[in-house]
């Protein structure tokens, strides 16, 4: 059927108004599982040190003569360990005009600005805390930057043996750590090949943090190597009872492994890398504050408002034995 004649339409008329919803959808994730997850602990300087020690090893020919005088045994020193505070920071500026106009989704805009820049800041520690790159000293022309936790799950140096897979091998390999010579620790270094993700690797990480004396319940993955995790033996069986007048579960992913060495929680990481998985006990790391987050108003020197954002801080390996890492994985 046909309009009739001049009837006047949309496609023509003007000062129709704008129909913006008032709703900014994000789908940006916002999930940090290792820095949520850390103890908060406070730094007093750049250089931030802390102690590691270990017990003797257990002697099975401990037998002591009767009235056998005494006589001083060598004792080992603790460990003092370190890492450089990072400072991470975001800058925010907003004209006074902005401020002014009237906006659909927020009420205020620097305001909005600010809560957004707080979440980018919160994604940005967690993608530097659990990446792979070590210490830089910094100058003034350069950012100094801590070492990250890849990094700190080193082998064959002075503070541990910590058990790595490498480019497809089927043996454990020695990778980088932190070194007393220097008081430094390099950045990990990625094999050229890689291979799958198998339980007996999972395994062997496990077991040699438990022997080292840790409790490494927290496996951190990345997307694909979740799923691949999901198909190992020894996952919890993955079932959830449904009363019968409701509708069935389909289970189609694992979030609990059970090892002979206890229960262990496996965790997606969207910001840790994919061709690692962590085997982590959370009680041995710390996020050491020099500065907390803060939002500081800078003053003002034209027609805008200017809001500094920050935060210094670093990772504290209280002690890296009890924690693992199986490397180089496919991650298609």
């Amino acid at each position: 059927m046909a309009i009739p004649t001049n009837a006047f339409t949309t496609f023509t008329a003007a000062g129709q108004r704008e129909d913006l919803s008032d709703v900014i959808y994000d789908i940006s994730p916002t999930e940090t599982p290792f820095v949520s997850n850390l103890m908060r602990v406070k730094a007093s300087a750049r250089l931030h040190d802390w102690q590691m020690d270990n017990l003797a090893a257990a002697n099975t020919a401990n037998a002591a003569i009767e009235g056998n005088d005494h006589s001083g045994a060598a004792i080992t020193p603790t460990q003092i360990l370190r890492n450089r505070t990072q400072i991470f920071r975001k800058d925010i500026a907003v004209t006074g005009t902005m401020r002014a106009i009237e906006v659909a989704g927020r009420a205020d805009e620097l305001d909005y600005q600010i809560a957004k820049t707080g979440q980018e800041l919160k994604r940005d520690l967690e993608a530097i805390f659990v990446g792979e790159h070590g210490q830089t000293t910094g100058s003034s022309v350069s950012a100094p930057g801590m070492a990250a936790l890849e990094a700190w799950l080193g082998t064959g140096s002075t503070n541990g043996i910590q058990y790595a897979y490498a480019g497809g091998s089927t043996t454990p390999t020695t990778t980088v750590g932190f070194a007393s010579a220097t008081g430094l620790v390099a950045p990990f270094t990625d094999a050229t090949s890689t291979s799958a993700f198998t339980k007996a690797n999972l395994d062997t990480v496990i077991k040699q943090s438990w022997i080292n004396g840790g409790e490494p319940r927290v496996v951190m993955v990345g997307p694909f190597n979740k799923g691949a995790a999901s198909g190992f033996t020894g996952i919890a069986t993955l079932q959830k009872d449904v009363p019968g007048n409701t509708q069935g579960v389909i289970v189609g992913a694992a979030d609990i492994y059970v090892s002979d060495f206890g229960v262990h929680t496996i965790v997606p990481n969207r910001f840790s890398r994919d061709r690692t998985a962590l085997v982590l006990d959370m009680t041995m790391w710390a996020n050491a504050e020099l500065r907390p987050m803060q939002t500081i108003p800078i003053a003002k020197t034209g027609d805008s408002d200017k809001i500094m954002m920050l935060t210094e801080t670093t990772l504290e390996a209280r002690n890296p034995f009890a924690s693992g890492k199986v490397t180089d994985l496919t991650t298609a």
